[in-house]
């Protein structure tokens, strides 16, 4: 039963609208004036509070701020005779949740309460049935022989169900969601698997834009236009679920012209697929082409250490001599000092900035039971996610360039998934570490739980030795050597990791946007 706190010092005269909510399973505590209401706040917790504005004594206002002051979650709906714009702004301003004017009627009052304290529930009601409508349909897409644009729109799909059910009281409908995302997961790793090699070989409108391919697509014709600055901005292991939950902040600054989806090329790292995204080509061809930029997996070094180089060289290559500027933000104190030359960068017609907080993000987790917890689910992730982008450097960037005329895209290199589901592999010392893939000579898997490639050179990668295949989890697997199984096991279910193939980690969101008119 919700307790209503209602404050009014004609509150003798409010007795049949009391009545009636009490009818309605509510318990309505009366107060005759604001310092009542306070004494009884502090014995007592409420749901909510009705206040009216022109009470002798701490009048309405007045008791509006102590209130806030103390309990600001408290929802106070302000009740009041007058509707002079100075008094509803100093109301609105102190936080009031609704106010009504009166003379008001006991419908107004339960339409008030259930908005107020029912909307969460009836929203999460809503978004339940509307979900169980939408399951069939989503288990029939499965069966489909789906394109890859139609990968692309069923995975936005199931991304709006995870973030529309993600604060549902029901969980058995959020684990059947669940489900039904693990069972996309395989398929579509089968369907990543089966067409992959042909993806690479074809540049045709069947085959995606991937890695090599997003830089040179979307953003060199706008730089050949030579129309405005363009800003290139590439967070870390970013994947679209976070790109939703960041959308509703960055559209209060901006308008999302447009929201498209591309697929990463494997492995689903950044060695290989952030270098491909700047270099505009595959790896192999990296490595054949900048052999100086280009470290192999089997070495020591900062695998990414050329990006702004493999950029300089794409931009040649494809005759674009303009003035262009890299910035790699490894911590918030450079993040910070760089928005002191950001007019500076007007002046480049291309900009790229490098944020890698999530991709720490995603290692911390698997590494502190601190982090861990704060991280614990998809939601949580996604919520971290959130709070860093309101106190990073990069809201104050969107900020000050949503005043100017540019084009401002947003994307990643590769995304991560949470893997629960241990895959057995066997190698010698020199193998990958990489929970997501291997590579390397003498492994040793069973067929049916991988896809393996026996010469890396088959996927436009390149290879060790010839004795050294390339293998790669896919849905939500991960693999483990079977010294220490169950300890390691046990370290990493449930860790974000990337690397092989899954919706998450493949699917990577490329979002233009542009200053509001």
């Amino acid at each position: 039963m919700a307790k209503i706190l209602w404050v009014d010092d004609e509150i003798d005269l409010l007795k049949p609208y009391i009545m009636f909510l009490e009818a309605k399973d509510y318990n309505v505590i009366p107060a005759t004036d604001g310092q009542e209401a306070l004494d009884i706040l502090s014995k007592e917790q409420v749901d909510i509070m009705f206040l009216d504005e022109n009470m002798p004594g701490i009048n309405g206002l007045e008791t509006l701020t102590r209130v806030k002051n103390k309990y600001p979650s408290l929802p106070v709906i302000m009740i009041t005779k007058s509707e002079e714009e100075h008094i509803m702004e100093q109301a609105i301003g102190s936080k009031i949740s609704d106010y009504l004017i009166k003379p008001v009627n006991p419908n107004q009052i339960l339409l008030t309460l259930k908005k107020h304290l029912e909307t969460q529930r009836l929203v999460s009601q809503a978004s339940t049935m509307s979900y169980q409508q939408q399951f069939r349909d989503i288990s029939m897409q499965l069966n489909d022989n789906l394109s890859w644009q139609e990968w692309i729109e069923l995975y936005k799909k199931l991304i709006h169900w995870e973030i529309e059910l993600s604060n549902s009281n029901d969980e058995s409908i959020f684990e059947i969601l669940k489900q039904q995302k693990e069972e996309a997961n395989e398929r579509f790793s089968k369907f990543y698997q089966k067409n992959y090699i042909s993806w690479l070989n074809d540049d045709s409108d069947d085959s995606p834009t991937m890695s090599h391919q997003i830089v040179k697509n979307k953003i060199f014709p706008l730089l050949k236009a030579n129309k405005r600055p363009v800003f290139l901005i590439v967070l870390d292991n970013f994947r679209f679920d976070q790109w939703r939950a960041l959308k509703p902040m960055i559209e209060q600054m901006l308008v999302v012209e447009k929201e498209d989806i591309y697929y990463s090329i494997l492995p689903t790292t950044t060695q290989y697929a952030r270098n491909a995204l700047f270099a505009s080509l595959m790896p192999i061809d990296i490595k054949r082409n900048y052999p100086k930029f280009w470290i192999d997996e089997d070495k020591e070094g900062n695998k990414n250490e050329f990006e702004p180089n493999l950029l300089e060289e794409n931009l040649k290559r494809h005759r674009l001599n303009i003035k262009t500027s890299y910035h790699k933000v490894l911590n918030a104190t450079y993040g910070t000092r760089m928005l002191d030359i950001l007019p500076n960068f007007l002046q480049n017609q291309l900009n790229v900035i490098v944020y890698n907080f999530i991709d720490m993000l995603s290692h911390a987790r698997t590494e502190s039971d601190l982090v861990r917890e704060l991280a614990s689910d998809e939601n949580a992730y996604r919520g971290v996610t959130q709070t860093w982008f309101e106190h990073s450097p990069l809201i104050e960037v969107l900020k000050y360039l949503s005043t100017k005329d540019v084009d401002i895209f947003i994307t990643t290199d590769h995304g991560s998934v949470k893997v629960n589901k241990p895959v057995r592999i066997k190698s010698n010392k020199e193998a990958s570490v990489n929970l997501r893939y291997k590579i390397g000579r003498l492994l040793e898997f069973d067929q049916k739980d991988v896809f393996a490639v026996k010469n890396p050179m088959e996927i436009s990668l390149p290879a060790l030795s010839i004795m050294s295949p390339m293998v790669f989890a896919r849905a939500n697997d991960f693999f483990v050597y079977p010294t220490n199984y169950n300890y390691y096991v046990s370290y990493y279910m449930n860790t974000f990791q990337h690397g092989g193939i899954s919706m998450e980690e493949c699917l990577i969101p490329f979002i233009h946007l542009v200053k509001k008119d």
